[in-house]
């Protein structure tokens, strides 16, 4: 039960990230990835639910794009 309280509470928090690098020659997962963050082009910018998957790919590919703004 715990652990349902913390996702709704999770649930209002957003993060904003931005594509700084291209996906030019970088490996598949990389790529599919950055598609999944709804990113394709350069300096376009998401805003997403902060939770633990979304983390991980961003941190997935940290090199490629940089948080913009945390709420």
């Amino acid at each position: 039960m715990a652990k349902k309280a913390e996702v709704k509470k999770a649930a209002g928090k957003t993060i904003t990230v931005e594509q700084t690098g291209s996906p030019i020659r970088r490996p598949k997962e990389q790529r599919a990835t950055l598609v999944g963050l709804g990113l394709n082009k350069l300096h376009r910018r998401r805003t997403l639910e902060d939770t633990p998957s979304v983390r991980g790919m961003i941190n997935s590919v940290q090199h490629l794009v940089r948080i913009v703004d945390e709420k």
